[in-house]
């Protein structure tokens, strides 16, 4: 009988510390935090969507969602996870639903792994 393996995928995010800076620089630290915490929580939610229209096989929605995460993304520094949600909208554009699907799925570990990041920058001192 042969082996089963099983692959894990570690995959490497940007952040763009200098636009964390710039933000703080022009809201202030309160409302730097503020816009992080939200545009984190909308991240979710985009993320969600995306997932769900996947699910059902809405490309429109998924192109929205892709669109309105990837903005988010860039607004607060997440470089991988913009550049990827523009990948997952051309690929649903595109028809191509493997490649969709292989791109969500990515989306969604560097979503994963970029939230978890920006936390982390904003434990650290400014």
């Amino acid at each position: 009988m042969a082996d089963i393996s099983v692959l894990h995928h570690q995959e490497g995010v940007r952040l763009d510390p200098d636009r964390v800076v710039a933000l703080y620089a022009e809201l202030g630290e309160v409302g730097a935090e503020a816009v992080m915490c939200r545009s984190i929580e909308e991240l979710a939610v985009q993320l969600a969507a995306l997932q769900k229209a996947a699910r059902a096989a809405d490309a429109g929605a998924l192109v929205e969602a892709a669109g309105r995460l990837g903005r988010l993304a860039e607004q607060i520094g997440m470089v991988s996870l913009a550049r990827v949600a523009g990948d997952v909208a051309k690929a649903a554009l595109g028809g191509d639903a493997a490649g969709m699907a292989a791109t969500l799925a990515r989306l969604v570990r560097i979503g994963d792994r970029s939230l978890t990041a920006v936390w982390d920058m904003q434990d650290m001192s400014l």
